[in-house]
């Protein structure tokens, strides 16, 4: 009973247990967000598709002029989906990386900053005797 009701008990199972708890899932929660935000999965899954679904035909018959026109059209096309993709996914892979680097950052502060209050009060003091 006594433990239940002691402040720095129920302090220490906050800061300590209750908040790291949902720090880490407001951490995970933000680069999930980031992953679906720039659509990493289904870009890396359609890397080769033709940008915009832009797809020229090669009609009837069998003209090698309009077939090498077609075939290079549609490579081109291609080509410029791949890059663009490429790009969309280094970008969201470098927010990913700060996201993470950030929420690391947030997790040790929020482990240490006790320690950080202790230290802060004994200086402060020292510095005013």
């Amino acid at each position: 009973m006594f433990f239940q009701r002691n402040i720095l008990i129920l302090w220490l199972q906050w800061h300590f247990f209750d908040t790291l708890k949902e720090i880490l899932k407001a951490w995970k929660n933000f680069l999930l967000f980031n992953l679906n935000y720039f659509s990493i999965p289904i870009l890396l899954r359609t890397l080769f598709s033709p940008w915009r679904r832009y797809v020229w035909s090669y009609g009837r018959g069998f003209d090698i002029k309009r077939y090498l026109e077609t075939a290079i059209s549609n490579l081109i096309s291609r080509g410029i989906g791949f890059i663009i993709r490429v790009f969309l996914i280094l970008i969201g892979l470098i927010v990913e990386i700060f996201i993470f680097l950030g929420g690391a950052v947030v997790f040790v502060v929020w482990l240490f900053f006790p320690l950080l209050l202790i230290f802060g009060l004994i200086f402060g003091i020292k510095i005013i005797f």
